[in-house]
Parts: structure tokens; C-alpha cells; sequence
């Protein structure tokens, strides 16, 4: 295969808590089946983003209880590679998303371990020792996204390379077969103009993980 065959890497950075990132992540596995790009997803936190800030208490729980899937979502990056992160990512949110485990965090994480065919010793990382270097990785993977759009956004964060990036897309449900498409098409398009920064409406319904 020569250099121009290779399919252009669309990075996605994504919270495992966030229920927007993963329908984003979906549609961008829909969009791969109908153009010719090689998905990445890459880890930022939620909970490194809101240190420090004045939220809502219940936000501000709910955020504080996302350290450790972020957590093990880095180090099954770093340790087992992007695949295999890909597939846990998979399998925690078909549980956590879809399924609606959100009572054991933790357990869930294991149980997506064992859905994804990983090591079940991975989840050490999910509550790490002091001085272990995870959440500085996760810190540092963050930061790659927030040093591309700023310290005003959230998850999830998207790519097309040389430096190109910005928030989102947002969508509910997630697009699929052509739709897919033409979505990244027009992400692509945008992230060609130098002086895009942002489009944006409010929100209507609620959200649709179907």
C-alpha cells in the first residue's frame, strides 16, 4: 500500500462518562463503514477540565465520580494499545450508556473488561497507588485536546489532523449509513477553513442512544 492509500486518522477524545462523546463516538464508527478514515479515540477528562470550578453539586459529584473510568481508559490505551481501548470503550458504554450500570461504577468497568477480552489485573488503574504515573498520562492526553480548542469546551473533542480540531459533534441518536457520511464530510469541509471557530443551536428532546 502506498503512502497516499493510507485512510486519513480522525481522533476523537472522548470521556467515558459522557453520554454525548459516546454517541459521537458511534456515529464516527457509522461514518467508517461508509468513507474511508481510521478512527482513534483518545482519552480527556471531565474531571481534570472542571478542577477547581464552581458547578452544581450534583454535576459536580457526578464529575468527581469520573476519575476512574478516565482513569483505566488511558491505561488501557497506553498498555494494551488503541484497539483494545476501542473495544473496552465499546463494551463500557453498551453497559453504562445503553444498559444503564451506573449504580457500581467500578464493577461495570471490570465487567466491560471481561466483555472487551482484556486482562482483568487492568482495573488496578481505575484506583491507582500514589505515585503512579496514569493521571499524569490522562492529564497529558487531556491536555493534547484542550492545547487544539481551548479550556472553553467539554467531550467530545474531534480531529482531522495538523492541528485541526474542535467541540464536538453533538448529535442524538447517533447518524448512521450515508447520513454518517455526509456528517463528516462537512466536519471535514469546516476543518479545512482557517478562520472557522463555531456553529451551535440549542438542544431539543432529550437524549436518543438508540
Amino acid at each position: 500500500m502506498s503512502t497516499t492509500d493510507v485512510e486519513p486518522t480522525v481522533e476523537l477524545f472522548v470521556d467515558p462518562a459522557c453520554p454525548f462523546a459516546w454517541m459521537t463516538s458511534r456515529w464516527l464508527l457509522h461514518a467508517a463503514q461508509v468513507r474511508e478514515i481510521a478512527p482513534r479515540f483518545r482519552v480527556m477528562s471531565l474531571a481534570v477540565l472542571n478542577e477547581g470550578r464552581d458547578l452544581d453539586p450534583d454535576y459536580r459529584r457526578s464529575t468527581d465520580q469520573s476519575w476512574g473510568a478516565a482513569r483505566l481508559a488511558i491505561h488501557i490505551a497506553r498498555t494494551e494499545g488503541d484497539e483494545a481501548f476501542a473495544r473496552w470503550y465499546t463494551a463500557w458504554g453498551e453497559r453504562y450508556h445503553v444498559g444503564g450500570q451506573k449504580e457500581d461504577r467500578r464493577a461495570t468497568a471490570v465487567a466491560a473488561l471481561e466483555d472487551a477480552g482484556l486482562p482483568a489485573g487492568l482495573i488496578d488503574a481505575y484506583d491507582p497507588a500514589d505515585g503512579d504515573d496514569t493521571d499524569r498520562a490522562l492529564r497529558a492526553s487531556h491536555q493534547d485536546a484542550i492545547d487544539m480548542v481551548g479550556d472553553d469546551v467539554g467531550t467530545p473533542v474531534i480531529s482531522f489532523g495538523e492541528g485541526t480540531a474542535y467541540f464536538g459533534p453533538v448529535v442524538s441518536p447517533a447518524p448512521k449509513g450515508e447520513e454518517a457520511g455526509r456528517l463528516l464530510d462537512g466536519l471535514r469541509a469546516l476543518a479545512s477553513v482557517q478562520g472557522f471557530y463555531e456553529l451551535k443551536r440549542s438542544r431539543t428532546g432529550g437524549i436518543d442512544l438508540s
